[in-house]
């Protein structure tokens, strides 16, 4: 159905209303927090001498020990120093009656079948292998971001939180200044020997989880191997092309070639869909790339970061979709594709192209038409260029830290030393496993000393798709503070043509233009923030605008002025102040 005149006006004006509630809230926070800031100072001085001289326990004080005293635990047989002190052995399970609360989004992949975290059989071996009680804390779905605020102008914070932090309005920094996170230096040398072997051992890692005062503020996720940073991409339907005897595309004249006969020869009344309100499918438009530019930052050849939202290359894109969504061959309703919508378009024939991920799009999608298309065949396609045969200059990659599903210690906790320790576990070779793998007999076997998913995950006796059968058993497939292994993505794409999507969506130099986990300092991040709040609502604003031919392209060029009023270059000065930083790390 197509998008009224009325629903855009709605649309548009929700869009340009989200800054100010979002600038609100944030003043709000912001306020709350600088109050608990003065409440909490003699606090804070407190905790910061017992950091210097207090010892730990199995209990699991939040004090941390001197380097005479690192790791003590009361577990293991003690061992004397030259100096006459007794370290203690560590080992797990920890023998203590704590209980930790632990903040997190709830996977989608879990919730359809657990309504916590907590009763899934990875949590429960999490806890048995480590001998820490979990409190597992969700918020509501969709309100991740509005509970997070609630908490912090609270202060009264869970024991961990797991959250991007930085997006956390200042950065990590900010966080830790705002008296909401610890740093976690210490606690790294003190408790931590197996996150610490990894990092020592892969610096560029290392380098990614500081901030540019050289702090550590989180337990990262990790992607294990390059494999595992190209995830997203275009995908479409091969049994179509064959039917109507057409190559996979690889350049913006095919992709129009091949979703015009979509539409005229197969009936497609959507042929190119996909959820545009998700920010990392809009975010890695691959027909954005195409034009050598980005909807955002990005790191330009000249080794700065620019926007691409302003650059000629944009405006190109923006006609191309203008023309597509005037001849029909993308989605009328656009703007507020969900992906219930997207799947059902995708496996009753109404669109035969899309953007997603190989596992939880393409595999998904591949499993349910063919219940009853056993023809239907979906294949990546490469990131399209302007010229055939050229090398797609831009396209989807992360880095191998990408700022999600990490884990911080909040100052609310009053166990540190086990909060490190349980959190720890994870990047031992045991906590790999589990993460990865699950329980070994029950998810998985040993096969030739490859870990091999058992028919209790790859065929679930339940009926429930893979996706969700891995989750309840791993966090292989999303988030978490531990490193993901590339052998469960080798078992996770079960379909030949998952199996390759990786290698064709990475055929790009998208590694020259991604941006490192830069971190702006506190002011910095508060003068950003502001800046691009409100470039970003603007810039959404109009692209729709200009591919719904609401807004002529003759505008195009006000358009940019208006941005670059905005404080654009302001911006972008940060942005390169930040990389510098970053380089000297």
């Amino acid at each position: 159905m197509y998008l009224r005149d009325h629903d855009k006006k709605l649309l548009y004006r929700y869009q340009s209303n989200r800054y100010q509630c979002r600038k609100a809230l944030y003043e709000e926070v912001n306020s709350c927090m600088v109050k608990r800031k003065l409440l909490a100072l003699m606090t804070v001085a407190t905790i910061v001498i017992l950091s210097l001289v207090g010892c730990s326990s199995s209990g699991g004080s939040n004090s941390s020990s001197s380097s005479k005293d690192t790791a003590k635990n009361t577990q293991g047989e003690g061992t004397e120093t030259s100096e006459g002190v007794t370290e203690v052995e560590f080992s797990y399970p920890m023998n203590t009656d704590k209980t930790l609360t632990y903040w997190g989004t709830l996977n989608q992949n879990v919730s359809p079948n657990f309504s916590n975290l907590g009763e899934t059989p990875f949590a429960k071996a999490w806890m048995e292998q480590t001998g820490v009680q979990i409190e597992f804390q969700h918020p509501p779905a969709g309100q991740d971001q509005e509970q997070f605020s609630l908490l912090l102008a609270d202060g009264n914070l869970p024991d961990m939180m797991e959250y991007p932090w930085m997006n956390y309005p200042g950065g990590p920094e900010k966080a830790i200044s705002d008296n909401a996170i610890i740093p976690l230096n210490d606690v790294f040398e003190q408790y931590c020997p197996n996150l610490m072997a990894y990092l020592k051992a892969n610096p560029d890692i290392d380098k990614m989880i500081k901030t540019d005062e050289g702090h550590y503020y989180v337990f990262p996720f990790i992607r294990g191997d390059q494999v595992l940073c190209n995830t997203i991409g275009l995908m479409v339907r091969e049994d179509w092309l064959k039917d109507l005897n057409l190559e996979v595309p690889t350049t913006i004249d095919e992709w129009h070639t091949v979703l015009t006969r979509f539409k005229e020869e197969k009936g497609a009344t959507s042929p190119f869909s996909y959820e545009y309100t998700m920010g990392v499918l809009t975010e890695e438009n691959p027909f954005t790339y195409a034009f050598n530019t980005s909807k955002n930052f990005y790191l330009n050849s000249d080794g700065t970061i620019h926007f691409g939202a302003v650059e000629p290359g944009y405006k190109d894109f923006l006609a191309t979709f203008a023309q597509w969504y005037k001849e029909g061959l993308i989605d009328q309703d656009l703007a507020t594709l969900a992906l219930d919508q997207v799947s059902a378009k995708m496996t009753n024939g109404s669109a035969g192209a899309s953007i997603g991920w190989a596992g939880s799009r393409m595999g998904v999608w591949i499993n349910a038409a063919q219940a009853t298309d056993p023809n239907y065949m979906l294949v990546a396609a490469p990131y399209p260029t302007l010229n055939k045969g050229d090398k797609p200059e831009m396209g989807q990659i992360e880095n191998r830290y990408p700022n999600q599903g990490g884990v911080a210690i909040t100052t609310s906790c009053d166990d540190v030393e086990i909060a490190a320790r349980l959190l720890d576990y994870d990047y031992s070779e045991a906590g790999h496993m589990l993460f990865n793998f699950g329980i070994e007999g029950e998810s998985y076997t040993m096969v030739d000393g490859y870990p091999t998913y058992t028919s209790q995950v790859l065929n679930n006796p339940d009926g429930w798709p893979l996706a969700q059968s891995l989750s309840a058993y791993i966090r292989g497939n999303y988030n978490g503070p531990f490193v993901q292994d590339k052998r469960y993505l080798e078992q996770y794409y079960m379909i030949a043509s998952q199996k390759v999507s990786n290698q064709i969506w990475g055929a790009t130099n998208a590694a020259a233009h991604k941006i490192p986990p830069i971190s702006p300092n506190s002011e910095e991040s508060q003068e950003i923030s502001f800046i691009m709040n409100e470039i970003n609502t603007y810039r959404d604003e109009m692209t729709l605008k200009f591919i719904f031919g609401d807004e002529s392209l003759d505008k195009f060029d006000d358009y940019v002025s208006t941005i670059e009023s905005m404080g654009l270059d302001r911006a972008l000065e940060i942005q390169n102040a930040s990389l510098a930083r970053y380089k000297s790390r």
